[in-house]
């Protein structure tokens, strides 16, 4: 009898548990800069660059990098630059590669937060470095054109988004997406205005400040946005 229930028991259990695990509660962060901020709010969907990145931020491990590449278009990169990456670097023990987590609900739109990388086959993103996108908006031809070259498939909500909204389609299921901006979304285009050079590194050092937003501080936050 007992043989019999524990089976039984075990699948009640997960019925219980599966409903609570969908319903994980999202984590948000605050970005701030000289020129602004913006709310991010971190998927779980992405569950290990996610957990990576609240640990460097609660770490203030960002707090002493830059944006360091801003890329009006396309888009904002910042923390470790790739030449901290180099083979002939030694790596901090925060500085490592992680397997990428793709999901073909979570792309490129505008505002999205990923993670960058180097051009390793496995797609693995470097720990230390973000990027914000800006992109820009593409025809319904235009996105034909990279989902044949790319091997992608937009859905219809996606490609309204891209048509609309804008974003960078061609680095979908290329590159991690693992949050979005909810509150601040002129962010964007407040640090996109910094003046750069050729290769967008910007004249003046663009910091950054990065902080896990409690329940209270996130209710305060989006009320006064």
């Amino acid at each position: 009898m007992i043989k019999t229930l524990k089976p039984l028991i075990a699948g009640l259990l997960c019925c219980l548990l599966l409903p609570a695990m969908a319903q994980q509660k999202n984590q948000y962060v605050k970005i701030t800069t000289a020129q602004g901020y913006c709310i991010v709010k971190l998927y779980n969907e992405t569950p290990v660059h996610r957990d990576n990145f609240i640990k460097l931020v609660k770490a203030h491990y960002f707090d002493t990098t830059t944006f360091n590449r801003i890329l009006k278009g396309f888009v904002i990169q910042g923390g470790d630059p790739d030449s901290l990456y180099d083979k002939s670097k030694t790596l901090k023990p925060e500085q490592k590669w992680i397997q990428p987590e793709f999901n073909t609900a979570l792309f490129h739109k505008r505002g999205v937060l990923a993670m960058g990388r180097d051009d390793n086959k496995a797609k693995a993103s470097f720990t230390t470095q973000i990027y914000l996108v800006d992109g820009k908006t593409y025809t319904n031809e235009q996105l034909d054109a990279i989902e044949k070259k790319f091997n992608l498939h937009f859905t219809e909500a996606q490609r309204e988004t891209y048509r609309t909204i804008g974003g960078t389609p061609f680095l979908d299921q290329n590159y991690t997406v693992f949050g979005e901006i909810v509150e601040g979304i002129d962010f964007i285009d407040n640090v996109c205005a910094v003046k750069v050079n050729k290769d967008g590194n910007p004249d003046k050092e663009v910091w950054m400040k990065i902080t896990v937003l409690s329940d209270r501080e996130l209710a305060k936050e989006l009320k006064t946005m």
